[in-house]
């Protein structure tokens, strides 16, 4: 399999009905930047890229003026991505150096996510990127209070795009901003109708930096937005951190809303597991199988760099939606000037941070009191075949 800095990078873009998905799309497309840019439009109807009407009656090819491609989706994600990779290889189409899938209004992502990560043609070729979610300013609380689906594409997002903002009173907006915090505390928010958001760099959010392919590990784990908190140490040498949102001082990833404890996505949490010593792959493993095997429907997004045992100079990084995981790869090294400790972001619904850190506890040697044993864990009817690291 290539490595992942060799595979072809995939952005999700997402979003409410209505945000300005395509409006968006259009300007990243004229960017220089994007060239050599396929473009798969995963919806329903039609939709216009730039003077191009696509129609989704079959699936089309057009190679667009600047240097992109476009193509629709009637049938499986999967197919049209072998597609693109078949003729690339036999030459009838030119190399291309990202892929952009526009997805349904209201889709969950998690399905497009689990196409690119989970198939094993399709994860020798491509690895997912990143995701990022249109919010329309306008509309945004009303939509996540009615849409299940519009919460985990706000969850689940490496970088919100908030669009129509021109069209709110200025005060009106810092309650969307709060409930967008709330359920996505690391995602880069853009403006929309600035000028960075009309361009490529938008799209890239994945480990590898596309120009130099060296990984940037904590861009990919969204540590640079989190210089306002803390790490809390036990007797053990494990790290607790204690994420404070800036405003509030509400502890990221225990959301406490005094005003409406049952409303949607309350459930929904963000938060980072760190460990600084050297851990045996079979730990890893085990842990990483029990969660997606007995938990995977809770567990909306993972991401890992960890430092193994049996090599500590080479990472190991872990990228997860649900129970379909990328196959994992060891880095040929850490980044120059990189935090070498183990890092895990994970984003759950309906699982507390609480179980997740007192299961690594459990498979990492780190006896927690008054918590089932190691041994309680491990008897896991649900196992699943390993991801024999």
């Amino acid at each position: 399999m290539a490595l992942a800095s060799e595979r072809i990078p995939v952005s999700i873009l997402t979003g409410f009905l209505g945000a300005g998905k395509s409006t968006l799309l259009n300007r990243i497309l004229k960017d220089p930047q994007a060239h050599d840019t396929a473009v798969i439009i995963n919806e329903f109807g039609e939709v216009g890229i730039d003077n191009f009407l696509v129609e989704t009656s079959g699936d089309t090819l057009l190679e667009l003026s600047n240097g992109c491609l476009c193509c629709t989706v009637r049938g499986e994600l999967v197919e049209t991505l072998a597609s693109l990779v078949d003729q690339i290889q036999t030459g009838r189409l030119k190399p291309i150096r990202r892929v952009v899938i526009e997805t349904t209004g209201l889709a969950d992502p998690a399905p497009v996510m689990q196409a690119v990560m989970g198939n094993p043609v399709i994860a020798q070729s491509f690895s997912l990127d990143g995701v990022i979610t249109v919010v329309d300013a306008v509309h945004g609380l009303s939509t996540l209070a009615r849409h299940p689906e519009a919460l985990r594409q706000v969850a689940v997002a490496d970088r919100l795009v908030l669009t129509k903002k021109t069209l709110l009173a200025p005060d009106a907006l810092s309650p969307l901003l709060q409930r967008l915090q709330e359920l996505n505390p690391r995602a880069r928010v853009s403006d929309g109708d600035a000028g960075e958001a009309g361009t490529a760099a938008l799209l890239v959010n994945g480990l590898y930096d596309p120009d130099s392919k060296i990984a940037d590990v904590s861009r990919w784990l969204q540590e640079d937005h989190e210089d306002d908190h803390h790490h809390d140490h036990d007797d053990h040498g494990h790290h607790h951190h204690d994420h404070h949102h800036g405003h509030d001082h509400v502890p990221r990833g225990h959301h406490h809303h005094h005003h409406d404890v049952n409303r949607h996505g309350d459930d929904i949490r963000s938060f980072a597991i760190v460990h600084d010593r050297p851990i045996e792959p079979m730990a890893v493993e085990m842990f990483v199988d029990l969660l997606r095997s007995a938990h995977g429907e809770k567990l909306l997004r993972m991401k890992a760099i960890v430092q193994l045992a049996d090599n500590v100079e080479r990472p190991l990084v872990l990228h997860g939606v649900q129970s379909i995981f990328h196959p994992p790869e060891r880095l040929p090294r850490w980044p120059a000037g990189s935090d070498r400790r183990t890092r895990m972001v994970l984003i759950t619904q309906g699982l507390s941070e609480e179980f997740v850190t007192d299961l690594f506890a459990a498979f990492t040697g780190q006896p927690r009191i008054d918590r089932p044993d190691r041994a309680a864990l491990e008897d896991n009817p649900l196992a699943v075949p390993g991801l024999r690291l």
